[in-house]
């Protein structure tokens, strides 16, 4: 596989959609994780990212404009112990409830599949970091409908552990735009992970497509202490 440019990715590219990275910075010292919303709809462009305790979550800017809430008010990001969990919808809460129940990653999803947004069927894309003892791993999931076919669900988890420094992947709901629009295909995508979390936030949103871009979460997690920094960039201020 190639390490991709992030930069260069999401630059090339005006509607992936919602997107989760997850890595190592290159110091080797934290673990990083960033998602980031976009919009078509006047109605996904009406939202902001807000802190909710350790995590956070999707409002509305301006309530009096919110249409259907179902698919766009959500908790995108929770924290479980030492796991972060980071997800594309309210299958947070749903890792979330079952991973407190010792049930696994995976386990936790069986209960779940793509959106019902026909004809897009949006995949539902997660991440769970895991810190332990100084050391910590990651998973990432897909649940997207089969080529299209919404009687059918494919699911796909993708496991990381020992990321060298300066390493991660990225993920996202969509291939291109497009209509309907095309989910994202194959494993998630090998890029690099640098040490500045303001430079990479800033990097992230200057890269997304201007017209669509939402939201932007990051947050850098020292592997060994736990503690963390993190910083939120809305369009709607």
């Amino acid at each position: 596989m190639k390490m991709i440019s992030i930069e260069k990715e999401l630059k090339e590219n005006s509607y992936p959609g919602r997107g989760i990275i997850v890595g190592r910075s290159e110091d080797g010292k934290k673990a990083a994780i960033a998602y980031f919303i976009m919009g078509r709809s006047s109605n996904s462009r009406n939202r902001i990212f807000v802190e909710d305790g350790e995590g956070i979550r999707t409002q509305a800017f301006d309530p009096s404009k919110l249409e259907d809430p179902s698919l766009i008010i959500y908790a995108p990001v929770r924290v479980l112990g030492n796991k972060t969990i980071v997800t594309n919808g309210d299958q947070t809460d749903t890792i979330y409830e079952g991973m407190d129940k010792q049930l696994t990653f995976e386990q936790s999803l069986r209960s779940r599949e793509f959106e019902p947004d026909g004809p897009n069927y949006t995949p539902r894309i997660s991440a769970v970091l895991h810190l332990e003892k100084g050391k910590f791993n990651y998973a990432m999931s897909i649940l997207k409908s089969n080529n299209g076919n919404p009687e059918s669900c494919n699911r796909y988890t993708f496991a990381y552990s020992d990321v060298p420094a300066g390493e991660g992947h990225f993920i996202s709901t969509y291939m291109h735009d497009g209509n309907p629009l095309p989910s994202f295909e194959g494993e998630p995508k090998w890029m690099a992970i640098p040490d500045d979390m303001d430079a990479f936030a800033d990097t992230l949103w200057n890269s997304l497509n201007e017209e669509n871009k939402v939201s932007l979460f990051v947050r850098y997690i020292d592997i060994a202490t736990g503690k963390y920094e993190s910083k939120i960039i809305n369009k709607n201020k």
